[in-house]
This record gives C-alpha cells, structure tokens and sequence, in this order.
C-alpha cells in the first residue's frame, strides 16, 4: 500500500526509496513548485494558499485546490 496525498491539487504518493513525496503524473520529486490547480497560482511569499491570502486570527487554511474541501482553523 503506497500513501498518497495531494499537493496544491496534484496528486503525490509516498516514495519509499527516495523517502520523499513525489508528483503521481511523472515520479518527479513534489518541490512546491507547481501552482494551484484551481486558482493557477502559487502560494504567497509567506505561504497562504494565493486565492486566500492572509486570514485574521486562523492558524492554518486550505482552499481545497479543486480536489479537497477547504477548511480554517481558528488559533
């Protein structure tokens, strides 16, 4: 059984021989560096999903990149 995840909407499993995530379409290491399959943007210098940007008193939100449910979480 292979763990897999997603990252910005891109589909990534679990590497077992390299120990890392890689993209499911082409093997090739996850590097952060494939925008959002939703809003076609990467995240904001600090991190924010870029269709969120910054939100006043939450720890932590996803927009859900088309293929998860968005959610925040209230610090």
């Amino acid at each position: 059984m292979t763990a897999t995840s997603f990252e910005r909407g891109h589909a990534v499993f679990w590497d077992k021989k390299s120990q890392k995530w890689c993209y499911l379409d082409n093997g090739e290491i996850a590097n952060d560096k494939r925008t959002c399959i939703r809003c076609g943007e990467l995240p904001t210098p600090e991190g924010y999903d870029a269709c969120l940007g910054y939100i006043p008193g939450i720890s932590s939100a996803c927009c859900g990149h088309g293929v998860e449910k968005p959610y925040e979480v209230k610090k």
